[in-house]
């Protein structure tokens, strides 16, 4: 078999490129420090990286998404523990108002103070994040959620509740409405309130109402109407007799299950409604306070018109209390659940992580090793081929 100059020398040549190649890839594996800079140097391995990098990806982004959550709640704990401190303020001073030996300008002064916390309570529900959003409009965030007119406070923002994703599985609600927070309060005892009517004159006031069977109550209108000092009946709102009975200072008008504690003494034609709860905002609350510290009280019917509303009061205050201590709680177990999902979103990203090194790094001792015999080869061909290529006929003639 004859081979040809021209063959010796290409075939020479591309065993020297190959050598190159080889040399080349593996400095460049030792430079960047990966086994797989590129598919063709590993094509199932490359297929794993790429998959485990996109895992990583997600990760890191339900982290960002987690701090995000995390910053809008602990925010919003923060701001309801204010809020709680502000109602429970407005409480102590209902407390202190309610007393007998108070005049009405110890109570305008008293209201002044009201005055204060209903604008900080006020300020507080507009509060915004660190990125300028507001806390507590909902979906949208860019509105100024609560405004105030003539003490009235209307909410401008949405009832729904933004959520982020923290893992493939779970989606987070980063906040809560302001509507959810401080609009819809339960009103009295949830089921009915009681009120003296505006025309009353003897000195009756509502002392606590209760539920003592819920299934014998009927939702409705009615009446309690005192025929005597000592005699009451109640009419339903078809003027229609539903219970009789006597009456003393302190005792308690029962009828559908309902039970209304009232103190003082009723006057002859003294009447009382008894109507179906509903709910109410927090500011109402708070404005109703102030502007019933500012109410005259120099007759026996205006201290129980007084006493009714200030008991009314501490029951709505007690309400929101309860309400903002339940959002709180809320609150709290997002926030722990954030944490549980964070913490085992880390042990999968140090699983994800050692999972691409096995695939991605490079072992460095077996790459030098590597290298130096490549280098070795290389040397070693180069120089062969310099020798065979200056054999030629012509030498030997």
């Amino acid at each position: 078999m004859r081979i040809s100059t021209s063959g010796f020398h290409r075939a020479a040549l591309e065993a020297l490129n190959s050598r190159q190649a080889d040399l080349a890839k593996t400095q460049g594996q030792i430079a960047s420090g990966n086994r797989v800079n590129s598919a063709a140097d590993d094509p199932s391995a490359a297929i794993h990286i790429l998959q485990l990098q996109r895992g990583l990806a997600e990760s890191e982004q339900f982290g960002r998404n987690a701090g995000t959550a995390t910053n809008r709640l602990s925010l919003e704990e923060q701001s309801l523990g204010d809020a709680t401190s502000i109602l429970q303020r407005v409480r102590d001073l209902t407390v202190q108002a309610n007393s007998a030996g108070l005049s009405d300008s110890d109570r305008v002064a008293i209201a002044v103070e009201v005055d204060q916390q209903f604008n900080a309570l006020t300020q507080l529900a507009n509060q915004r994040d660190s990125a300028g959003e507001y806390l507590y409009a909902g979906t949208k965030t860019l509105t100024q959620p609560f405004s105030t007119s003539n003490g009235t406070v209307a909410y401008a923002g949405d009832t729904k509740i933004r959520a982020v994703q923290i893992s493939p599985t779970q989606n987070m609600p980063e906040g809560h409405s302001g509507a959810e927070v401080f609009m819809n309060i339960r009103e009295a005892n949830g089921t009915f309130t009681a009120t003296p009517n505006a025309t009353n004159t003897g000195s009756g006031a509502i002392q606590r109402t209760a539920v003592t069977n819920s299934a014998a109550w009927t939702p409705g209108t009615f009446t309690i109407s005192f025929t005597s000092a000592t005699q009451y009946q109640v009419l339903n709102s078809a003027n229609n007799p539903v219970a009789t009975g006597t009456f003393a200072p302190g005792d308690a008008v029962s009828f559908n299950g309902a039970q209304i504690t009232i103190d003082g003494a009723p006057a002859t034609g003294d009447k009382f409604t008894v109507a179906p709860a509903t709910s109410e905002d927090v500011f109402a609350t708070v404005n109703d306070l102030r502007n019933t510290l500012r109410l005259s009280s120099t007759t026996p019917a205006s201290k129980a018109q007084l006493t009714t509303r200030l008991g009314a009061t501490l029951t709505q205050l007690d309400n929101a209390l309860g309400h903002i201590g339940d959002v709180r709680s809320e609150v709290g177990a997002r926030l722990n659940s954030i944490d549980a999902t964070e913490a085992n979103r880390e042990d999968a990203k140090v699983s994800l992580q050692s999972t691409l090194s096995d695939f991605k790094d490079l072992d460095y001792a077996e790459a030098i090793t590597r290298l130096t015999l490549q280098q070795t080869g290389l040397q070693a061909a180069q120089a062969s081929y310099a020798r065979l290529a200056q054999l030629s006929l012509f030498d030997y003639l």
